[in-house]
């Protein structure tokens, strides 16, 4: 990580994902999935699931390079004044505050993305409030984007809610746009792929227990298009609770 480090500069992009422990399950069995461990940048062996025609490491080439994660901020330019250990301090300051908790999840699609995704609306609720409270404290730490990376977002088919989202917080998908979702494939047109994988997951999991939601994790994209890295973790203080 040591390079990684001295490879950040101002283009450099942060974000404040979930990920699982790692010595949990969850941890282990995602990244596997995805080839790859972001924590400590090792190239890992994907499974390859029955009734694939194609390779498991064809099929997650994105979600490979942003990591193992659930996204609760984006990623986002440190604000000017702001560095990576301001920005730690803060995340760990506002993580003291918050309780651990669990949820259900399954693998379900989301478009035509596999993804990990609450089981039941009480995790999707619970999630979603997780989210919002983290973009609303950390706002200070982001840079305010600028035209060029507005005007990319806004290139797309948005709804009027999400459009003001973009316009405010950078980000179409938040608040009452959020869907938690941790992505275990590329976009697919194949639905038997898109089944088989959702199977395949289901299967390897069944007896892993509820998401254990106990911190949050700091994500780092040294430059524009690198590997995202996850760079440091920060735990729930509170007592545990049941979503």
């Amino acid at each position: 990580m040591t390079a990684a480090r001295e490879s950040w500069n101002g283009q450099s992009r942060f974000a404040i994902y979930y990920a699982p422990p790692r010595e949990s399950a969850w941890w282990r069995a995602g990244c596997a999935w995805l080839g790859r461990d972001p924590e400590t940048d090792e190239t890992l062996s994907a499974p390859q699931p029955e009734g694939l025609l194609r390779a498991l490491t064809d099929m997650t080439v994105a979600p490979r390079r942003y990591g193992w994660h659930g996204t609760l901020v984006p990623p986002f330019r440190l604000a000017p004044g702001v560095t990576p250990e301001t920005l730690y301090t803060a995340a760990r300051h506002w993580a003291a505050t918050r309780a651990r908790f669990a949820v259900a999840a399954e693998a379900a699609t989301l478009g035509n993305f596999v993804a990990l995704r609450p089981a039941d609306d009480d995790g999707e609720a619970a999630l979603r409030e997780l989210a919002a409270d983290a973009l609303r404290t950390l706002a200070p730490m982001r840079a305010t984007p600028t035209s060029a990376e507005l005007a990319r977002r806004l290139d797309a088919p948005l709804t009027a809610q999400q459009r003001a989202h973009v316009e405010e917080w950078g980000y179409p998908y938040v608040f009452d746009e959020f869907r938690f979702h941790m992505t275990l494939s590329d976009s697919l047109d194949d639905a038997q792929a898109r089944e088989a994988l959702i199977e395949a997951w289901n299967a390897q999991m069944r007896d892993a227990g509820a998401l254990p939601v106990d911190g949050v994790a700091l994500f780092v994209e040294p430059q524009p298009g690198a590997p995202f890295v996850l760079w440091r973790r920060a735990a729930f203080q509170g007592e545990e609770q049941h979503a």
